[in-house]
């Protein structure tokens, strides 16, 4: 009997439609599918997985107990919350299994390979014969194939693709105390996250916000000519001035010499990546997560190809598969099938090798726009900018007359333009905002000097497009994880985001701004150290290194990073007035409300939060405080929970009193500076009066005598004078 591992429940679905069934016969060999929720398993707090003895220097968020030394860490995996059931039934069907078969997603990174691996080593089925079964969609052809021809996994743990996603995930787990540096360095109130991908989005945001606030819109003035077409000609060795009345006005009209005319084309442009669809789709109001969220639907419907791919072409197979179906495609997106008539592979899009190819339209098809609807309010606009990116591949190049000439009296002043002859894929798909004009003139026969007034070149503003182009130039992530993490950085529910997205258009959120000051000269914030880090994923993949001295790298890193950061960091916490060393204690924990960690102060009006009242406000309960005293020295309960706070425009998370706290009999101790007796207390609870004299006016400070009862409903002690 073979089980065979799927990622998560959708994918089971199409195997089993693949397959025959959830448990059958296939090829020859029984088998049962069983699938996972995604990850079930994630690393253990920072002090749960050192020695005793070591415990509270983890924990503590005191940056002298960093840097951290990876060798202390067991790397112990607990379970994350609610899938004990998904476990145990996982256990039921691949310990009856006599073989083992991966089959989560193949991911680029390793990321299924870690997935399937962790549930096999913590469910204790290592033992067992393994195999990985490798698919480029989830389609029956496809699924099919890789069962018939899984790969056996001999070395389990000397898997490429394991130790490559091992070595990442726990990269990036030490990368929490960049943070822990970030938040104390910081205005000691924000939870500052960094990260190898957060840091670098923040310092090129930073960057691009500040060249837009600092440029100065400085004329200058420059002889030029124009032709009776429109077309300039420029000299680049002529002089600029900085008053137009500067310039020498020596020039006369001169004839136009035409150098070169030449027919060139461009082949389509290369197909989308999730990132750059994101890009697009984000002046349109649709956020980054809404963008991915759909395109996971659609995925597991076989409307889309396979999301976190990082494949920029498709294999031959791949494009056998979709050209049956392009007439049918272009109907949908209202593409002229007249203009499709390249429909054989183009080598600069159609490559052997790859795994899922680049994203595309599924091989299911939808009947028209309008009946994506229910996957989600991108949907329909997800699948035409994606099927156009696809059908371009399929039309003609673009073709356009290319000249070049000078001016006859002056040969230094020249001009070039470009005439569009054949729209060919510009006709089909055309991201405007990249291309060069497409309406270019003929050179004319005369030009006329004129005083040309310039300005340096504005810098762009930020945007979703512009930040995922950045991160591409330097190969920073994938598509994928570039727009999942900008989900995360950008999401209005984080108590503490660090960029704020309005339609694509980026701005700094207040966190943002602090981790953007702390992060001038770091790692952290290097595009360098993202770029190092998948170097060292395939050199441990290829055998060239290992994780364990990549890791060790880290602590370096850590030590730099707090001085370069301390130093950033001294003017922001002199603006905000905060002194660290007073600094309140915290309590660290993940917040069930948001899913995100947070940092809250343990004390409030006297009283330090036990650490069983410190989890139970995590996990979003409310809690009664007691035993408080108040100015008149009498002693009172309220009780509360956590909520997002707002003081002087600073937003945080901390405890929220909703009410006075519910006693054993709802009577309170004392009232007035008088402590009840327990006769008293039983008296007020059965709704009787109480005469109690030598009472103290909180107002006037005096002494008075009054009738007392207990409103059960106000939870409070009326006087009846």
């Amino acid at each position: 009997m073979v089980g065979i591992l799927c990622e998560k429940p959708s994918a089971a679905k199409n195997f089993a439609k693949a397959l025959g069934g959830s448990k059958g016969r296939f090829a020859d060999t029984d088998y049962q599918i069983v699938n996972a929720l995604g990850h079930l398993y994630e690393f253990a707090q920072p002090n749960d997985m050192v020695d005793d003895s070591k415990a509270n220097r983890y924990k503590s968020w005191d940056v002298k107990n960093l840097p951290w030394n990876e060798t202390d860490f067991s790397w112990k995996r607990v379970k994350k919350k609610n899938i004990n059931d998904v476990l145990k039934n996982i256990k039921t069907i691949l310990s009856g299994c006599d073989e083992i078969v991966i089959a989560t997603d193949v991911d680029p990174t390793g990321e299924g390979e870690l997935l399937a691996y962790e549930i096999i080593e913590e469910l204790k089925l290592n033992k067992k014969q393994i195999s990985r079964m490798y698919f480029d969609d989830e389609s029956v052809n496809e699924i099919q194939k890789a069962f018939k021809t899984r790969k056996t996994i001999s070395n389990f743990y000397g898997n490429p693709d394991y130790k490559k996603s091992l070595y990442r995930a726990k990269f990036d787990f030490l990368t929490m105390q960049f943070t822990r540096i970030a938040t104390t360095c910081g205005d000691g109130k924000s939870v500052v996250r960094q990260g190898r991908l957060k840091s670098a989005m923040v310092s090129i945001v930073g960057d691009g916000l500040a060249a837009v606030a600092n440029y100065k819109k400085v004329p200058f003035y420059q002889n030029r000519f124009k032709d009776e077409n429109g077309n300039v000609y420029t000299n680049p060795d002529e002089q600029s001035y900085p008053d137009k009345r500067q310039v020498p006005c020596t020039y006369t009209s001169s004839q136009v010499v035409v150098d070169r005319t030449e027919r060139k084309s461009t082949p389509p442009k290369k197909l989308l990546d999730l990132a750059s669809l994101s890009a697009i789709l984000a002046p349109k109001g649709f956020k980054a997560k809404q963008v991915l969220d759909t395109y996971q639907k659609m995925y597991e419907a076989q409307i889309v190809s396979y999301p976190r791919t990082e494949d920029k072409v498709i294999s031959p197979e791949q494009f056998n598969d979709l050209l049956p179906l392009v007439d049918k495609i272009a109907d949908v997106v209202g593409v002229d099938k007249k203009l499709l008539t390249h429909r054989i592979p183009r080598s600069t899009h159609v490559k052997t090798g790859g795994a899922h190819g680049a994203n595309r339209p599924g091989t299911n098809v939808p009947t028209s726009l309008d009946s994506l609807a229910s996957y989600g309010a991108p949907a329909s606009a997800i699948y035409e900018l994606l099927a156009k990116s696809y059908l371009a591949m399929l039309a003609e190049d673009y073709i356009y007359d290319s000249e070049q000439g000078h001016l006859a009296k002056y040969p230094a002043f020249a001009a070039k333009t470009s005439i569009p002859v054949s729209m060919g894929w510009k006709a089909v798909f055309d991201d405007k905002d990249e291309d060069e004009r497409d309406d270019g003139r003929h050179l004319g026969k005369n030009a006329e000097p004129f005083v040309y007034e310039g300005f340096p070149p504005k810098p762009p503003v930020p945007t979703m497009k512009w930040l995922m182009t950045q991160l591409q130039k330097h190969d920073v992530g994938t598509g994928a994880t570039r727009t999942s993490t900008y989900a995360d950085v950008t999401s209005e529910k984080s108590a503490y985001p660090l960029l704020v997205d309005k339609k694509g258009k980026i701005t700094m959120a207040e966190c943002g701004e602090i981790s953007y000051k702390l992060l001038p000269n770091t790692h952290i914030g290097s595009l360098a150290l993202t770029e190092e880090m998948q170097q060292d994923m395939r050199d441990i993949a290829a055998g060239k290194t290992t994780a364990e001295a990549c890791l060790a790298k880290i602590a370096g890193y850590v030590r730099e990073d707090l001085r370069t950061m301390t130093a950033n960091g001294q003017t922001i916490q002199k603006k905000a007035g905060n002194n660290m060393a007073t600094d309140k204690e915290k309590y660290e924990g993940i917040w069930s409300v948001t899913g995100k960690t947070i940092r809250f102060t343990r004390e409030w009006g006297g009283h330090r939060f036990t650490d069983e009242e410190c989890e139970a406000l995590l996990s979003g309960k409310e809690i009664n405080v007691n035993g408080l005293v108040s100015k008149s020295g009498s002693t009172y309960g309220v009780k509360g929970k956590l909520s997002e706070l707002e003081y002087n425009g600073h937003k945080y998370v901390g405890f929220e009193r909703t009410g006075f706290a519910d006693s054993a009999n709802g009577v309170p101790k004392a009232w007035c500076g008088h402590t009840f007796t327990d006769d008293e207390k039983t008296k007020l609870e059965a709704g009787e009066v109480v005469h109690v004299e030598g009472l103290v006016s909180k107002k006037t400070g005096g002494t008075f005598n009054a009738d007392l009862s207990y409103d059960k409903n106000e939870k409070k002690i009326v006087p009846h004078f």
